[in-house]
Parts: structure tokens; C-alpha cells; sequence
């Protein structure tokens, strides 16, 4: 009655797969708020479309 069930082989190696891929994406999508940021920042003006003087 010392049985163990079998510990799954590929849970490991789906991990790291699943890490490596949420890592790509969050290194895009900091990319992409970086650039945003730095859109925004260079941009001449306000940007919201609201008139000040009114």
C-alpha cells in the first residue's frame, strides 16, 4: 500500500513554456507602454481635444 501516483513528466517543461511565453509578452507590452509614454511626452500640446478657453 505504498504506492505513489506517477508524477507527471511533461508538467515541468509546460511551466517553463508557459513562463517563457508570459515573459515575451510582458517585455512586448512593456515595450509598448514605454513607447506610448514617450509619444506622449514628445507630442507638442494638449493631446485630450478639450478647448481650455471655454
Amino acid at each position: 500500500m505504498d504506492r505513489t501516483p506517477p508524477k507527471p513528466a511533461a508538467a515541468p517543461r509546460a511551466e517553463t513554456s508557459r513562463d517563457a511565453r508570459l515573459k515575451a509578452a510582458l517585455k512586448a507590452n512593456i515595450a509598448r507602454r514605454k513607447a506610448q509614454a514617450r509619444a506622449r511626452q514628445d507630442a507638442p500640446g494638449d493631446d485630450t481635444g478639450e478647448n481650455k478657453e471655454e
